[in-house]
């Protein structure tokens, strides 16, 4: 079977969004994070907001929003935790995020910032957002305009309809070791997945877990997803199959959402993200770990 992605309102291109730029009800976000690691502080990274360069230049009529600051449960022990579907959705009203408008995410340097909050958004029961495939390193390397000004939407009223299976706990990851039939996904780079680099706490992966790096499902240049053939190939070639539930994680629930939207594309439905991921299980020392 010729693999496809199923769901093409939720992937545009920048040829696609340009002209309808400035529309009443589109709403464009930046939703760039960087994660500056480092060693000696018992922390995996540093969380730095893309504030300082959306306001140096970014796609025209859109605003910036701080995934960390904004969107995540403050005082949680762990970056990215999600909030309730409640709380969520109020968050997102905030932003200018209604049940009537449209929303186009984009971020620099990887995508998966921006199917960060495109997994959150569909949490919540919103499904009218799409991807901008190569974010803004498309944008630029097609010289596409810029501008500095500032975007901010009017707050509006997104009305909650929760889809909890969309997020998996430690409970379900741990149940799904032994389950055939559960997928459990690694979408952080493979030295993270052998064990041979240590970042969370104990080096290694949970257990049984297969491996797919969703920097690998990008093209390294312009961050467009890679082939859809090739994307498919990647998946199955690790045993992800349609009639299991697959359960992605990575680091932080970051990456996991790149891995699991292009399985959401190929058509895929039984779909979880671990939420807190490695950042909680590899810190767990009663929690099962493996390495090469």
């Amino acid at each position: 079977m010729t693999a496809k992605f199923h769901h093409s309102d939720q992937l545009i291109t920048a040829s696609e969004l340009e002209p309808l730029l400035g529309s009443e009800n589109l709403r464009v976000f930046d939703c760039t994070t960087y994660l500056l690691y480092e060693s000696g502080t018992g922390k995996p990274y540093t969380v730095k907001p893309g504030a300082e360069d959306y306001a140096a230049g970014h796609i025209p009529h859109s605003a910036f929003v701080d995934l960390q600051g904004q969107l995540s449960v403050e005082g949680s022990p762990f970056r990215f935790t999600i909030p309730k579907p409640d709380d969520l959705a109020s968050r997102f009203g905030k932003l200018g995020i209604g049940d009537d408008t449209r929303v186009v995410l984009y971020a620099r340097e990887n995508m998966q910032w921006a199917t960060r909050i495109w997994w959150m958004l569909r949490y919540v029961g919103f499904d009218n957002a799409a991807i901008l495939d190569g974010g803004w390193e498309k944008w630029r390397h097609d010289d596409r305009a810029i501008e500095t000004s500032l975007t901010v939407y009017e707050a509006a009223n997104l009305t909650p309809k929760p889809r909890p299976e969309l997020f998996a706990d430690r409970d379900e990851m741990l149940a799904g070791i032994d389950d055939g039939t559960t997928c459990t996904l690694n979408a952080l780079g493979p030295d993270l997945h052998s064990g041979a680099t240590s970042r969370y706490g104990r080096p290694g992966r949970i257990p049984g877990s297969v491996n797919v790096p969703a920097a690998s499902l990008q093209k390294p240049e312009t961050k467009e997803f890679t082939d859809i053939e090739t994307i498919a190939a990647a998946f199955t070639m690790v045993g992800v199959t349609p009639d299991k539930r697959i359960l992605n994680y990575c680091g932080g629930g970051i990456a996991a959402t790149l891995d699991a939207y292009l399985l959401h594309q190929l058509g895929y439905t039984d779909l979880a993200v671990y939420d807190n991921s490695m950042s909680e299980w590899a810190t767990n020392e009663s929690l099962p770990i493996e390495k090469d």
